[in-house]
């Protein structure tokens, strides 16, 4: 098998997830909405960014990604769409049960995996059943 292949069959918000626990290892503490860096705008207001702000942005790019993903129809789809209700559901104990998993921040992006999930449920069905309405050539 192709390593291209296997790795389109990774959720990639677990990846993210991953992502997160590094970055709170590292001393990234998405609770204080500390400042990692911040720019002067034009209007005058001051633009800050945020270890938090980072998370939901990689995020929402990851969704976006996972959706675009979710289209393709094949036999390896139903399993990654497993792997995505997998994520979310270490997604959700982790919110409920840890500590540093319990920002508003990580809530986003909770929701943003059920939003894969549902998508990909949804986008597979619906091209099922298009597939099943055209029927076999002859």
């Amino acid at each position: 098998m192709n390593i291209f292949k296997l790795i389109s069959f990774i959720p990639l918000l677990g990846v993210v997830l991953a992502l997160y626990f590094v970055m709170q290892v590292s001393g990234v503490n998405f609770a204080e909405p500390t400042s990692l860096f911040s720019l002067p705008l034009p209007s005058g207001a001051q633009w800050s960014l945020t270890g938090s702000d980072i998370f939901v942005m990689l995020g929402i790019i990851t969704l976006f990604i996972e959706i675009v993903k979710s289209v393709r129809t094949g036999t390896g789809t139903i399993l990654e769409h497993a792997l995505s209700l997998v994520v979310f559901i270490v997604f959700l104990i982790l919110f409920l049960l840890v500590e540093t998993a319990g920002t508003s921040a990580f809530l986003i992006v909770t929701l943003m995996c059920l939003l894969d999930v549902i998508a990909g449920f949804t986008i597979t069905v619906a091209t099922a059943r298009r597939d099943y309405a055209i029927g076999p050539p002859g």
